[in-house]
């Protein structure tokens, strides 16, 4: 039996003390959740996305932590923006140990690929794809000089299973996934690692479209082993996971954590007929 102090230092990988994460997206809804978790962990945090007023109430919580925060608002769809966050980033910490790609959108949820015009094409490759690769890039560089790193890139169940009407979504965050697996192969040797989470429908502000329609719930649900939503709560341990040396040997690998996804999972099971403690078949 392990002991105690076994134990402890076991658990102690998870923890990420004098660690400097940046966060993408990290005003609301997964993004959020996740530069808490960091935080809690024991991490200093960068918070990046648009709107500035946003990430200081995010930046106010952690520093409520006794954490260092930053908020710096940047459009991840231009490149100069993304050159000025990778600045504030070192001129603030001197060095980033983990990068969570997050920022993302979804403007084309529900339109048929048939009608997907240049300008949502552009929006959406831009942020879901561009941003990630050229942030990874500067922090990336920053990474090589430090001999050491961690990047987790937000991907989606959608880039492994696209459905009708995500279609745009969907190949963006292929792409991510692809993206994912290129800078693990590439980086490895700088002793940068590199993985994705694959969320499936989380309670966010993105997906309320689904969680808040009676009718597409109860079709997800019927859809979906466990049989609900998933929460941004439950990215974190996954995110904090990837950041720290617990996962040490893992790289270029995506997490799925989408509850189980299957077509008419909870349908098909409840009329599974099963062995009673009699040994005679019964319905479930």
């Amino acid at each position: 039996m392990s002991s105690g102090r076994e134990r402890e230092s076991f658990l102690d990988k998870f923890l990420l003390p004098g660690k400097v994460a940046l966060v993408t997206g990290g005003s609301r809804g997964i993004g959020k959740t996740i530069a808490l978790g960091l935080a809690e962990a024991g991490a200093d945090v960068i918070l990046a996305s648009r709107k500035l007023p946003d990430l200081e109430a995010t930046a106010h919580e952690i520093s409520q932590m006794g954490r260092k925060a930053l908020a710096v608002p940047a459009n991840l769809r231009n490149f100069p923006e993304i050159e000025n966050l990778v600045k504030r980033s070192i001129d603030e910490f001197g060095r980033v140990d983990i990068l969570v790609n997050n920022a993302g959108t979804n403007i084309a949820f529900g339109t048929s690929v048939f009608d997907i015009d240049e300008r949502i094409w552009q929006i959406m490759i831009e942020l879901n794809l561009k941003g990630y690769f050229f942030l990874s890039q500067g922090i990336g560089r920053i990474m090589r000089d430090q001999n050491s790193g961690t990047i987790i890139n937000t991907a989606s169940i959608r880039g492994l299973m696209p459905t009708v009407g995500s279609g745009m979504y969907a190949i963006t965050k292929a792409g991510v996934i692809m993206l994912t697996q290129v800078l693990a192969e590439e980086w490895g040797q700088y002793n940068i690692r590199v993985n994705a989470i694959a969320p499936g429908m989380i309670k966010t502000k993105l997906t309320e479209p689904v969680w808040t329609d009676s009718m597409r719930t109860k079709e997800f649900d019927d859809n979906t082993a466990l049989g609900r939503f998933g929460e941004p709560e439950e990215m974190v341990n996954a995110v904090i996971f990837l950041a720290s040396e617990a996962s040490s040997y893992m790289t270029g690998q995506t997490l799925v954590l989408d509850g189980g996804q299957y077509p008419s999972v909870r349908r098909d099971v409840s009329r599974l007929r099963v062995k009673g403690a009699s040994g005679e078949s019964e319905t479930r």
